[in-house]
């Protein structure tokens, strides 16, 4: 492995150290009652090296974002010809649910999800990051296919809603005292049924 690929692994080892140790304080103390300085300590890095990888402390719990707008542009983009963005994001929507299974339970209350359902900070990050996926999903869309850019700007609010529907039911079962593998189990369904609908409001009418 050639030298910037072996850069490239520790870098993102680094990263996983740093947003696993944020979640882990965030499970236990919460949002708010966590400093960048107790999550440089609990990783063993410095507080410049977090903020190497975090601008701020939102980043913590938004560290998702850039890679699943990057992933929702990628599938839309090489979508094969006759597919709608509603099938082209299926598996991946579908992944992200059963991901909720692979969270180790000790860090599940410090994801994303839960966290949106207990803090009004955290919430407003949460609704913040799906206005840009959908930006981004839109985008995407209006480069791909024969639609003006406000129908695209609304398929990209539906597309990101998906994902936004994730992140609450999410917090809102596991509230309620829903294991993970509960809300994997039932909301992997209603996701599914959610993207047929979508797909089907997204397929041209034929004449």
């Amino acid at each position: 492995m050639t030298e910037i690929g072996l850069r490239q692994r520790k870098k993102a080892r680094t990263r996983r150290v740093i947003a696993d140790a944020a979640a882990q304080l965030f499970a236990e103390r919460g949002y708010e009652q966590v400093a960048v300085s107790d999550v440089a300590r609990e990783a063993e890095v410095s507080e410049q090296t977090v903020y190497n990888y975090f601008p701020t402390k939102q980043h913590l719990v938004t560290d998702y974002d850039q890679e699943a707008q990057d992933q929702f542009s990628r599938l839309i983009r090489t979508r094969a010809p006759g597919t709608t963005p509603a099938a082209a994001i299926r598996e991946f929507a579908l992944d992200v649910v059963e991901g909720i299974r692979r969270v180790p339970a000790e860090r599940w209350r410090g994801e994303l999800g839960y966290l949106a359902a207990i803090s009004p900070a955290v919430h407003r990050l949460a609704l913040e990051m799906s206005d840009r996926q959908a930006a981004a999903i839109a985008t995407a869309i209006s480069e791909t296919g024969a639609v003006t850019p406000v129908m695209a700007r609304l398929q990209g609010i539906a597309l990101a809603g998906v994902f936004q529907i994730i992140i609450s039911e999410a917090g809102r079962r596991t509230r309620e005292g829903q294991s993970q593998d509960q809300i994997a189990d039932e909301l992997g369904p209603a996701i599914e049924a959610i993207i047929d609908e979508l797909d089907r409001w997204l397929t041209p009418a034929t004449k």
